[in-house]
């Protein structure tokens, strides 16, 4: 069976994936899609992923886009390490907390926003701001959900941790501000640490040009 994601070392969803296949011990071969090339509006790329944007998943027959559709089907398919809870309430807020990066901050952060306002005037140092401010708000807020466990999901990462991993390494390379959010930067240090997560970071990743 080959599997195939079509990924962008740089994106933070597409990290997420590549953390959930590190973690499940999925082989997959990789596909780069250039954002900064706009390869992802090429016809190639608009023909498995009409949004287009990046990751897609080809898999058992299927095409899959979004991360967290994506994850949400790996944690189906290769179940060890589970990553969504089954039980419904740990589900929820899971969830809950996944969400607050995947739905409520990457979106406004993300590259296509950047160059809209870009394209409106907004100036490199005011987009910066932009995006160093959604972090904060969202990293407050999760700061507070976060608990007393070793990670956002208690004694063992869930899908909140994968999300919380790329979030963070782009709060640290716009120089965000990260002393008001203790237990995320220990949280993130933990996950860091673990080998299949350590494996999915952009670095491993960054073309040579």
């Amino acid at each position: 069976m080959t599997i195939r994601l079509h990924d962008y070392w740089r994106s933070s969803a597409s990290y997420r994936v590549r953390i959930a296949l590190a973690m499940k011990q999925v082989d997959y071969e990789r596909h780069d899609v250039n954002l900064l090339k706009r390869e992802q509006v090429a016809p190639d790329n608009l023909a498995v992923n009409p949004q287009g944007l990046v990751p897609t998943l080809e898999i058992d027959g299927h095409v899959l886009a979004q991360s967290l559709a994506i994850i949400d089907y790996l944690d189906a398919r290769f179940p060890d390490p589970r990553l969504i809870p089954a039980d419904a309430f740990a589900r929820a807020m899971a969830l809950q907390r996944a969400l607050v990066i995947a739905a409520d901050i990457h979106p406004i952060d993300n590259l296509r926003v950047l160059r809209r306002l870009s394209e409106m005037g907004v100036d490199q140092s005011a987009r910066d701001d932009w995006y160093r401010h959604w972090i904060v708000e969202g990293f407050t807020a999760l700061e507070a959900m976060a608990g007393s466990g070793a990670f956002l999901g208690g004694a063992a990462p869930d899908l909140s941790d994968v999300c919380l991993v790329p979030q963070m390494y782009n709060a640290r390379r716009l120089q965000t501000p990260l002393e008001a959010f203790p237990r995320l930067v220990d949280i993130d240090a933990r996950l860091t640490a673990i080998d299949a997560i350590a494996a999915a970071h952009p670095d491993r990743f960054q073309p040579a040009d």
